[in-house]
C-alpha cells in the first residue's frame, strides 16, 4: 500500500467496491458493530489492520469441489 494506516469512510467504501456505503458505516458505528473505527474529533477514520482483521473475521469457507456434503468416504 501507500503507507497510510487509516481510511476514511469513504476510502472504505471504495476499498469494498460500494458495498458498503458511507451510511452503512454510519449506522453500524451508532450501532457499535462492524469494523473497529477511531474517532478524533469529528473525524471518523479505519485503522488499515483492523480492516484486514474484520475481512479474516468475516471470511466464509466453502466446501472442497466434488465432495458431496452427505457421503463420505465412510459412509458410501
Amino acid at each position: 500500500m501507500d503507507g497510510r494506516k487509516y481510511l476514511t469512510p469513504e476510502e472504505v467504501s471504495d476499498r469494498y467496491r460500494g458495498a458498503i456505503s458511507v451510511g452503512t458505516l454510519r449506522n453500524w458505528r451508532a450501532m457499535r458493530v462492524g469494523p473497529t473505527f477511531v474517532k478524533i474529533g469529528k473525524a471518523v477514520l479505519y485503522p488499515i489492520g483492523e480492516l484486514d482483521a474484520w475481512d479474516k473475521r468475516n471470511m466464509v469457507s466453502c466446501r472442497a469441489p466434488g465432495r458431496s456434503p452427505v457421503t463420505g468416504p465412510d459412509q458410501a
